[in-house]
């Protein structure tokens, strides 16, 4: 979908899309699985971004796992395709148990570092900027603010 329309179009469909999805997981409660990236720079700083759809909270470069699609595949997808940067190396995290729209949700967690600018897709991803990790701007989203933890309990464990 996002080459055929543009990009305006795709930005202003993407809130009723997501409204959709949110109803119909809360409906079916069928598990689901998805990927989050805390990708940082080399100086250490973590990649937050802003979505076009969902709440206006600051959130990870992710999303869902296409059907038979590895996690490492989709967590590398999903960067490139929300802004436009290729990770040389990515390492998994773990994985978090949680809900998410009412569905149990495996989140496949993994950490990456670039040495460029993201570019953001302007369709669903509108906004999104390096912090440094002891000072993230908030509103920093529920799940984000987990998987950031898990991340740093990691760095230090």
């Amino acid at each position: 979908m996002a080459g055929i329309l543009p990009a305006s179009l795709h930005r202003a469909l993407l809130p009723w899309a997501h409204w959709l999805r949110h109803y119909w997981r809360r409906w079916r409660k069928t598990p689901i699985a998805g990927v989050s990236v805390i990708v940082t720079n080399l100086g250490g700083d973590v990649l937050l971004l802003k979505h076009s759809y969902g709440p206006d909270v600051w959130g990870l470069p992710g999303g869902g796992l296409g059907r038979g699609e590895e996690p490492e595949a989709a967590a590398r997808r999903e960067v490139r395709e929300e802004l436009g940067l290729e990770l040389a190396r990515i390492e998994p995290i773990g994985t978090l148990e949680e809900v998410l729209s009412g569905s149990p949700h495996n989140a496949y967690l993994f950490a990456g570092t670039c040495d460029r600018h993201p570019q953001p897709d302007g369709r669903e991803v509108t906004e999104a900027r390096f912090f440094p990790s002891h000072s993230l701007p908030e509103p920093l989203g529920r799940h984000t603010r987990a998987r950031i933890a898990a991340w740093k309990a990691r760095r230090v464990g």
